[in-house]
């Protein structure tokens, strides 16, 4: 999951980065993490893909029933969104997070809940797995379930974003990549040492502006 796909982190899960964290394969579980303020010497790409079309926003499950508790989902849920909602209940009851958000009614992360949280003080170890990777085995249970993605159609969705961010002031967002037919989020040039700071006001007024870029089930990888 996407969790599909340090202090104040912006995207608690990046698919392609939760290993380190977890010790699992990719996924969509990045954080970008505050570091030192972005500068200006950030090269821009050319973006004659970057104009995708702004991607609609997923419902969410959680807002629908009124708030972060348990929910029924949505009529005929598939087999990710139930592996989804196991992982939720684990992480609620075994993970040390009992406020951790349902998932979107697709099956993603609502990566927006999932980031306030991991971004309280003291909060942010074990928002991926839950504490001592007590949740460990039904995150891998809901990675797996995931649909398959068109790999394509995700690097265009995050090589708009990337470009988005640098755009609004972002300068150092590098792009996406592809490696062996499977998409690669871009990001901070260095996610174990940050140079992006994801809480400062240009940050998150880019994050805002260039939210619609990213497919559902993206935006928790860069």
């Amino acid at each position: 999951m996407n969790f599909p796909r340090t202090t104040a982190p912006r995207a608690v899960a990046a698919r392609m980065r939760v290993a380190a964290l977890v010790t699992v394969p990719v996924l969509a579980l990045s954080v970008a993490c505050g570091g030192g303020d972005d500068g200006a010497d950030g090269a821009k790409r050319p973006d004659a893909i970057a104009d995708v079309p702004d991607a609609p926003a997923a419902s969410d499950a959680g807002t629908a029933k009124g708030g972060n508790g348990p929910s029924d989902g949505p009529a005929g849920k598939n087999a990710f969104y139930d592996a989804q909602m196991k992982y939720v209940q684990c992480m609620r009851v075994k993970g040390g997070y009992k406020d951790f958000p349902d998932p979107t009614l697709s099956g993603y992360p609502d990566w927006d809940k999932v980031n306030a949280i991991g971004a309280q003080p003291g909060r942010n170890e074990g928002i991926k797995g839950g504490r001592n990777g007590a949740c460990t085995a039904e995150l891998q249970a809901a990675m797996t379930a995931e649909p398959k993605r068109d790999q394509q159609k995700d690097y265009e969705s995050m090589l708009a974003h990337a470009t988005c961010m640098r755009d609004n002031g972002v300068s150092r967002f590098i792009n996406p990549t592809m490696s062996g037919g499977n998409a690669q989020p871009g990001g901070d040039p260095n996610p174990a040492s940050p140079s992006i700071d994801s809480n400062s006001p240009t940050y998150k007024k880019a994050r805002e502006a260039c939210r619609s870029k990213l497919l559902d089930g993206l935006d928790g990888m860069q």
